[in-house]
């Protein structure tokens, strides 16, 4: 079992931000889609990223809350 490490502080990419921006706005964002567009797994790793009963890529309780935080 190999753990990841996660530093104490996450400080999203302009990129991530712009994901979890448009997820929120209910864009679909597919796994291909997210692969051709380099989407960075540390959302995913995070909890920032989720997949959704259809098995689309969705926006997360804890990703809503960093875009608030940024926008402040």
């Amino acid at each position: 079992m190999t753990t990841n490490y996660h530093a104490p502080h996450f400080d999203p990419t302009v990129d991530e931000l712009e994901t979890l921006k448009q997820l929120e706005m209910g864009a679909l964002v597919t796994t291909p889609e997210a692969l051709k567009e380099h989407m960075s797994g540390r959302l995913v790793e995070r909890g920032y990223i989720g997949k959704n009963r259809s098995g689309e890529l969705a926006i997360t309780e804890s990703g809503r809350q960093l875009i608030r935080r940024q926008d402040n």
